[in-house]
């Protein structure tokens, strides 16, 4: 960046010598100064001199020097001061942008996750699946979905960028707006990470997330960690070919502890290009790796409930396509985009409950609730 910046500043410098010059000759045009703005030069070689060794074109040059004739690249003196002035102007223009970016420049690098937005300063990058390596500029809304009414129990509008670290937060608020003390939740892959499918389970709520496949193994036809059992007696597991994987060591990575495992019969094993291509095939484990196994068995039992998920949401998204929720936040600033979600929330509920109960039903239930 400081060497894009110290090139600018050469090229205006070279450009604001050029102009003042004005084309009196005074100025070289082969070595530093610009081509575009190059007027006589005493030094300079004919493009055709050096190729024919003709000077058709050019007059008062023989095939070593040349200078334009007054067909070619004509300024007339008196419009010399008025374009002089016009790029100067220009080359000013072109430093206070340039001052501009660099004040933008020192903003980004005092804020703690690297992004600035000039249109909202609350606003972040958040990622898109449905185009990947592109990024939305915006918020992130969460919202819980009640599945048997379809009413939106909770909201929140979030600036982060992922919704990886979501999931335990929204299903205490959905519980605590139910008045529920057992709830089922269900979410879709993006909410799948082992820290929060613990803090599910430690507040007493069944998560129904699919894991995320992150490794190739099992597409190359090799075998995949689900193939090892783990015996949690002798804190071993054991592969496909009967082997005990034993424990190694443990490490801390991204905050979460993890736990290694291999065995030293890799070397002779006769099905080692079916599970790996390195020297040995190493188990990693969480030590909450439990609480990941039982939520995956809890929805292998259970497939349908990725099919429930669907539904809620369905119905939302058709309000939200019609114009019962905006697609596109019209305020700025989390407080405000946050009270304009609340409004589209409460539009969206009022008229899924008119549709349930009938108006006459829902303005005494409102009355009785004391609205």
């Amino acid at each position: 960046m400081d060497h894009d910046v110290n090139a600018i500043e050469l090229f205006l410098d070279r450009a604001c010598n050029l102009v003042a010059a004005g084309g009196s000759g005074q100025v070289c045009g082969h070595e530093g100064c610009l081509p575009m703005v190059r007027r006589r030069c005493a030094g300079a070689t004919s493009p055709q001199a050096r190729s024919t060794g003709s000077s058709a074109s050019w007059s008062n040059a023989s095939s070593t020097t040349w200078m334009p004739s007054k067909t070619t690249d004509r300024v007339q003196a008196a419009d010399l001061p008025a374009r002089t002035e016009q790029s100067q102007a220009k080359l000013q223009k072109l430093r206070q942008k340039l001052r501009g970016l660099q004040a933008v420049r020192e903003q980004l690098e005092q804020t703690p996750d690297q992004q600035l937005s000039l249109t909202d300063p609350d606003s972040r990058a958040t990622t898109t699946h449905s185009m990947k390596g592109t990024a939305l500029v915006g918020y992130n809304v969460q919202t819980v979905v009640d599945a048997r009414h379809h009413l939106i129990v909770a909201h929140e509008v979030t600036a982060t960028g992922s919704d990886r670290a979501q999931l335990s937060k929204m299903a205490k608020a959905a519980r605590e707006a139910m008045d529920s003390k057992r709830l089922n939740v269900v979410a879709d892959r993006g909410y799948y990470g082992g820290p929060e499918l613990k803090a599910c389970a430690d507040a007493g709520l069944k998560a129904y997330v699919p894991k995320v496949m992150t490794s190739n193994s099992a597409a190359q036809g090799r075998f995949s960690k689900h193939d090892f059992i783990y015996i949690a007696r002798d804190d071993e597991d054991q592969c496909p070919a009967g082997e005990r994987a034993i424990h190694r060591f443990a490490r801390e990575e991204g905050g979460l502890l993890i736990h290694l495992y291999w065995t030293s019969a890799c070397s002779n094993c006769l099905i080692k290009n079916r599970c790996t291509t390195s020297s040995y095939r190493r188990i990693w484990r969480w030590e909450h790796e439990e609480v990941v196994e039982a939520a995956e068995r809890r929805l292998a039992r259970n497939p349908e409930m990725m099919k429930l998920r669907k539904r809620p949401w369905s119905t939302f998204s058709a309000r939200s396509s019609t114009g019962w929720v905006q697609l596109h936040f019209l305020t700025r600033g989390s407080e405000n985009v946050a009270t304009e979600m609340s409004l589209n929330v409460l539009a969206y509920n009022m008229k899924r409950v008119i549709t349930l109960l009938g108006i006459g039903r829902t303005i005494k239930a409102m009355r009785l609730a004391g609205a």
